[in-house]
């Protein structure tokens, strides 16, 4: 069985069969759980609509970077959000100075509140960096969310940055882009990685792995993380499944 560590299920509402047809993908090709997240305050309301009555589901409360600086949670706002035993993780959180310009204090301002609530409230931080390693790392260093725990979602960066995260106790996710042609220095890192800091993610409906690129990607897809992940480690997709399961719930006990 597998997990998929961070989707965004309430975006395929307008697909084809919808989220209910996504949810029996996922049941048919043996993923037990589904972490939805959320990006900012409407899909907060969205997400937490569908999962409070889904034992498949759970929930992540959050802003991510790139929503407008005038959209913001004070600390107070997201602990009643999470004060809710289906909400398992604060963000998706972070920086991206790829998508955003110019000065970008509040972009660090409103990452540095999301860090306070997950220490508050002891639930794992869920991580966003892109063209942004030095100051992501350098603003969970500092303000010890190692305390809160978390993952680094979707992760692109190097080996170095790697190190730094399972350093302050995080996890590393890896999503469909690692089976990407392209990939080659992540796919060096993902075998680098240990096998008890690993976590597998569709990020759907984005980046859909290899074979489906291109299309709309769905949690079933993160049955096709597993496999190319095997293959490139050297391991069998049984002791891959079995280990970023228990990884997932080693990290969110309330689930099981």
């Amino acid at each position: 069985m597998l997990i998929d560590s961070h989707c965004h299920l309430n975006l395929l509402a307008e697909e084809a069969g919808g989220i209910a047809k996504a949810i029996d993908n996922a049941k048919a090709n043996q993923i037990e759980h589904i972490l939805c997240i959320s990006i900012d305050k409407s899909s907060c309301n969205d997400i937490l609509s569908l999962v409070n009555s889904n034992d498949y589901l759970s929930a992540s409360v959050g802003i991510h970077p790139n929503i407008d600086q005038t959209e913001n949670f004070t600390v107070e706002e997201l602990l009643a959000l999470a004060d809710n035993e289906k909400v398992i993780a604060i963000g998706e959180t972070g920086l991206d100075y790829f998508r955003s310009e110019g000065d970008l204090a509040w972009q660090r301002d409103r990452f540095r509140t999301h860090i306070e609530a997950a220490k508050t409230l002891k639930k794992p931080l869920i991580i966003h960096t892109r063209e942004a390693r030095e100051d992501t790392m350098t603003i969970l260093e500092e303000e010890q969310a190692k305390e809160a725990g978390g993952i680094i979602h979707c992760f692109t960066e190097d080996w170095s940055t790697a190190k730094r995260a399972l350093d302050i106790g995080f996890y590393i996710s890896l999503s469909g882009i690692v089976t990407f042609k392209s990939a080659k220095t992540l796919q060096e890192v993902a075998k680098k990685l240990p096998l008890d800091r690993i976590l597998i993610e569709t990020d759907s409906p984005y980046l859909a792995p290899v074979p489906h690129r291109g299309k709309t990607n769905q949690p079933a897809f993160v049955k096709n993380v597993a496999e190319f992940l095997a293959e490139l480690r050297g391991q069998s997709v049984e002791s891959i499944a079995k280990a970023t399961t228990a990884n997932f719930y080693t990290l969110f006990p309330t689930v099981q």
